[in-house]
């Protein structure tokens, strides 16, 4: 199952924990073929969906990227022009 770096936890709860944000709002990772992911805010998930939950923050995939990530580690952080960015890396 995907996991959360420390980092990572960091950021997805930087974008869910706001007052008018629902509580069960997480980050959803999509995939549209082998190599191609996307990532948008949810506020709660769609059918079919597997939560990754992690030091409070949740993460939802579609069957398709739980499948894919399934080995994974989600790392994040914020480049020099205060943009997120995703990376994955293999469990150890």
């Amino acid at each position: 199952m995907l996991t959360l770096t420390e980092n990572a936890c960091t950021i997805v709860k930087r974008y869910t924990d706001h007052p008018d944000t629902p509580a069960e709002a997480g980050l959803r990772i999509t995939s549209s073929s082998e190599t191609q992911l996307a990532v948008t805010t949810a506020d709660e998930p769609v059918a079919g969906d597997q939560l990754v939950e992690q030091d409070g923050a949740r993460v939802y995939l579609d069957s398709a990227a739980a499948e894919q990530l399934d080995d994974k580690v989600l790392d994040a952080g914020i480049d020099a022009s205060g943009n997120v960015e995703f990376g994955l890396l293999n469990q150890a």
